[in-house]
C-alpha cells in the first residue's frame, strides 16, 4: 500500500510562509522534544509506562511535521537541526534548571544563523 502523498505549505507570499515555516520548526522541535523526555522519563527515571508510550507516540506525530516544509528533505533537516539544537537547550534549562552560558548562547546563536541562510535566503526559483 503507497503512503499518501502530502504538499508542503503553499507559498503564498514570503512573510506568511515565513511563519508558518518557523512554527511548523517549533512544532517538531517540541514534540520530538516533548516526545523523547517522556521517553527518558520512562526508561531512566522509572516513570509509568503509559508515559513512555505517549512519548512515542508524539514522537510518531513529530515524523510527519517536517513534511509540511516547502524545503526539499535534506534541507529541511539540516535546518531543523539548528533549532532543535537551541530548544533542547531551552528545554534543559526550563525542566532541569541547566541554564545555558554565554558559550550555549554563541553556539545557539550560530545555529539560528545557519538555519536562516539555508531556510531562508533568497534562491532562484
Amino acid at each position: 500500500m503507497a503512503a499518501a502523498h502530502r504538499e508542503p505549505l503553499p507559498r503564498v507570499g514570503r512573510e506568511p510562509a515565513l511563519l508558518a515555516s518557523i512554527a511548523l520548526f517549533l512544532v517538531a522541535g517540541l514534540a520530538e522534544i516533548g516526545g523523547g523526555y517522556l521517553v527518558w522519563l520512562w526508561w531512566r527515571d522509572g516513570r509509568p509506562w503509559p508515559l513512555g508510550l505517549l512519548g512515542a507516540a508524539i514522537l510518531v506525530l513529530y515524523g510527519f511535521v517536517p513534511t509540511y516544509q516547502p524545503a526539499p528533505f535534506g534541507r529541511a533537516y539540516a535546518a531543523y537541526g539548528g533549532v532543535f539544537v537551541v530548544l533542547s537547550l531551552c528545554w534543559g534549562w526550563v525542566t532541569g534548571g541547566a541554564r545555558p552560558d554565554r558559550y550555549d548562547l554563541a553556539g545557539m546563536g550560530l545555529c539560528l544563523a545557519g538555519v536562516a541562510l539555508m531556510m531562508y535566503a533568497p534562491r532562484a526559483s
